[in-house]
């Protein structure tokens, strides 16, 4: 007998970041899943061409963003100054590469687990995110659903997904 093919193969489950939240998070920005490299360095949005953190400088062009390799502490830090948390939609999932459509098996997160007593919206990042708005909603705050800030959303362009972004946190008082 022939061992299965790579492709026959049973996918690893893979186990996504903890939630980066405060007691004074206002905006809880929701992702699916990290990318391979997010989880390689265990840092939400850590691919290089990923838009988040440039769209984030982009809003608060006078608090700029720590840089290099061993900033990821302070960056978190930095965004929950800013009211903002975030975390994924998804505890663990199998999947191949980073691409949400590869995703097989999810497991969902306990978003209304969080004690967040200032939580005044929840952003999802993409659409995929957004497939679960119905569960969001019944936390009894605003949902939005963002344009993705993954390289794979390359149909908008950054200043239209910056705009998108801007608005949400300009409604919630955070600008």
């Amino acid at each position: 007998m022939k061992p299965p093919a790579a492709s026959d193969a049973a996918s690893a489950v893979l186990t996504g970041l903890a939630p980066v939240v405060s007691p004074a998070t206002v905006v809880l920005i929701l992702g699916s899943f990290p990318g391979v490299r997010s989880l390689e360095l265990q840092q939400y949005y850590a691919h290089p061409q990923n838009q988040f953190w440039k769209i984030l400088q982009a809003i608060w062009p006078q608090h700029p963003l720590p840089i290099g390799a061993d900033s990821y502490p302070e960056k978190k830090k930095w965004l929950l100054d800013r009211g903002l948390g975030v975390w994924d939609v998804y505890a663990a999932c199998e999947r191949e590469g980073s691409l949400d459509s590869a995703i097989r098996a999810p497991v969902a997160n306990d978003i209304a687990g969080l004690h967040l007593p200032r939580l005044a919206a929840i952003a999802h990042n993409g659409g995929e995110s957004f497939k679960h708005a119905r569960h969001t909603r019944t936390l009894g705050v605003p949902v939005y659903q963002l344009p993705s800030t993954s390289p794979a959303n390359a149909s908008w362009s950054f200043e239209r997904k910056l705009a998108a972004w801007r608005e949400v946190f300009v409604a919630h008082h955070l600008l």
